[in-house]
């Protein structure tokens, strides 16, 4: 289904739940729909660039590219899985397990690269210090951050940077992503993560991403949040329990 289709139709769902003013069971089904039409869609995006760029024939299907496609289909057919069965959003998180956080913003910082590149935006991501760990669902952690960065290349002014930084202190594991979008004129980011709110000039979206990135975020024990900076940009923090490591524990990179 193309973007606009996807667009119109759950916008429109939306609107008709506030109208007929359906009891709150109803009115998170519609969210839930909307969630997985836009997960599928930025998978979809993400799946379309990797393979503009393997069909021009400079990469190989083996490589990093090759690499992004694979990664994308099968998180498709994973995220149409389990949203069949509602597990997520009806239950709460299911599947969680403890991975470091360097290899996962990694192989976030990867798949963003290609939008990054399509729009003439350069991303920057700064070394995560070796031994921080998580314990989350790991594919709907991913997608926050996917969120929050496709958000970022989508309002940055051309030819800035996006940056991307990723820490922990003691108890806590932060995640940063950095826009130049110029700072939001009325200074307010609240209404930023409500569902179907859309700001700016490109309306492409369906308007659910940052609203999915702080119910992700809460899912997995955490929170999400924004910082205006005037004149600048923006600056969209996860912010999540740090995992303590036993010296005998199995963690994915």
């Amino acid at each position: 289904m193309p973007d606009d289709a996807i667009a119109g139709a759950v916008t429109e769902y939306g609107r008709e739940r506030t109208q007929s003013g359906i009891d709150g069971e109803s009115a998170r089904g519609s969210e839930r729909l909307g969630f997985l039409a836009h997960e599928l869609r930025n998978l979809m995006n993400t799946a379309i660039l990797a393979f503009e760029v393997l069909k021009t024939g400079n990469v190989g299907v083996g490589g990093s590219t090759g690499t992004v496609l694979h990664r994308s289909l099968v998180a498709s057919c994973a995220l149409i899985s389990r949203s069949l069965a509602e597990v997520r959003l009806t239950q709460g998180i299911q599947n969680p397990e403890h991975f470091l956080l360097a290899g996962f913003i990694d192989e976030i910082a990867a798949a963003s690269r290609l939008d990054a590149n399509a729009r003439g935006v350069t991303l920057t991501v700064t070394p995560v210090e070796d031994g921080i760990a998580i314990a989350a669902d790991r594919q709907v952690l991913a997608a926050v951050v996917a969120n929050l960065l496709q958000n970022a290349l989508k309002f940055t002014r051309p030819k800035t940077t996006v940056t991307v930084r990723a820490g922990a202190n003691a108890d806590r594991v932060l995640i940063e992503v950095r826009d130049e979008c110029g700072g939001l004129p009325d200074g307010s980011v609240d209404d930023l993560f409500r569902p179907f709110e859309q700001r700016g000039a490109d309306r492409s979206g369906v308007g659910l991403g940052l609203a999915f990135s702080r119910w992700g975020a809460e899912a997995n024990g955490g929170r999400v949040y924004a910082r205006n900076l005037p004149g600048r940009g923006c600056v969209f923090t996860v912010d999540l329990p740090r995992l303590p490591v036993p010296a005998n524990a199995v963690v994915h990179s």
